[in-house]
């Protein structure tokens, strides 16, 4: 938090407008160097980069995982920048013929197929070229799976071919010519922050991988066991206790002799999170009916997640004293406060009424854990705001 406050102080100095995002690069490798070294030999971590696609991002992963997973043709072409082809692996439903093809051509790893519909235009697509393609089969489990934020599977979804399908999906999946099953592809549930459930969730996966795979007579070779592992931004001290499920999944290979099935991970908001910040400064203070709001520069038209998941987000505030006008600031002191944005609708909101002990017009407010889903996500153009500007903490 040092290196961040000086390059804050550093900013304000240079009478830079607050509204930034900062990523702190040394934190990042050292986050991902530790997951991945704890992982199974047989297990590979790939970086979901709808999280957070931007380049020095991509690059600064690039050092520490196998590869990186994709749901685009932009985002191919962006991983492509970084890692060869054959560390890329393409998912997501509602993937375009262009797309596709795309993937196809430029040799990715993997594609995740969705459907049975997918899986015959894909299949289409390879008979063109006399080519064949790895494929995994994403299943949308009968579940239910509880104690999650966002449920992926056990319910209706877009995601994933469901469980009552699949014997079919299967049997077709080995018949076409071009396509090579390798086998499945697993992303239940997301923002989990129980590591014991997580541990069951592999255990089940195993089990229904290999079963299927029995009945139907063919070599599991690999299971992707998706991401889904969560960040707690209502308390940033009980996070995730990544010991306890990487203990248990060791455990869970074992019992289920999966030590001959290639296994990855493909996490996003678990490995950058915390390594981002968005940083902004307060325009404006005022009473509305009772109620205090702090006007910040920006908003969620650059930091979306807040509202898209209707939490108070995380944040500290950065005092400053120096007032460039001649007459005074306004404060609050020991209030409820709610932060929101420059936007012209009421759902401009990043943390509502909170109680904060003095705020300024003129501070800085820092929202923590700000790496994962924010400006990536985030209605850049709306309102035609500047857009914020991007530093990165190399030491």
């Amino acid at each position: 938090m040092t290196r961040l406050h000086d390059t804050i102080a550093h900013l304000k100095t240079n009478g830079t407008t607050m509204c930034h995002f900062i990523y702190d690069l040394p934190a990042l490798h050292k986050h991902v160097q530790a997951i991945t070294a704890s992982l199974p030999a047989n297990c590979d971590m790939y970086y979901a980069m709808k999280a957070n696609s931007e380049t020095s991002i991509l690059a600064a992963l690039s050092e520490d995982v196998t590869g990186f997973e994709v749901a685009s043709q932009g985002e191919i072409a962006k991983g492509l920048a970084h890692k060869s082809a054959q560390h890329i692996i393409f998912g997501g439903p509602g993937k375009t013929d262009e797309e596709l093809a795309y993937a196809v051509d430029q040799g990715i790893q993997r594609i995740h197929v969705e459907s049975i519909y997918e899986l015959q235009r894909l299949n289409a697509l390879l008979a063109t070229r006399q080519q064949q393609m790895n494929v995994l089969l994403r299943v949308n489990l009968a579940g239910p799976f509880p104690n999650a934020t966002l449920h992926m599977a056990g319910r209706p979804t877009q995601f994933g071919i469901s469980e009552e399908q699949i014997d079919s999906a299967i049997a077709l999946a080995l018949e076409l010519p071009y396509i090579q099953l390798e086998g499945f592809h697993f992303h239940s549930i997301s923002n989990n922050l129980d590591a014991q459930l997580h541990v069951e969730m592999m255990r089940l996966y195993f089990q229904k991988a290999k079963t299927w795979a029995h009945q139907h007579g063919f070599t599991l070779h690999h299971l992707n066991l998706g991401g889904g592992i969560g960040v707690n931004y209502a308390d940033l001290t009980q996070q995730f206790d990544w010991q306890t499920f990487v203990d248990g999944f060791h455990q869970v290979i074992d019992d289920e002799a999966m030590h001959e099935v290639s296994l990855n991970f493909e996490c996003g908001r678990y490995l950058v999170a915390h390594i981002g910040y968005y940083v902004t400064e307060v325009l404006d203070i005022k009473r509305v009916h009772q109620a205090y709001y702090a006007i910040l520069k920006g908003g969620t038209q650059q930091f979306r997640l807040p509202v898209s998941w209707q939490h108070n987000h995380p944040f500290e505030i950065y005092p400053v004293s120096h007032n460039p006008y001649a007459f005074e600031r306004i404060s609050v002191a020991q209030k409820p406060v709610t932060f929101v944005g420059q936007l012209c609708t009421p759902k401009d909101v990043l943390a509502k009424d909170i109680t904060v002990p003095s705020l300024t017009t003129g501070d800085v407010i820092i929202f923590n854990y700000a790496g994962a889903y924010g400006w990536s996500i985030s209605h850049h153009d709306f309102l035609s705001h500047p857009h914020p500007t991007f530093f990165y903490l190399t030491e």
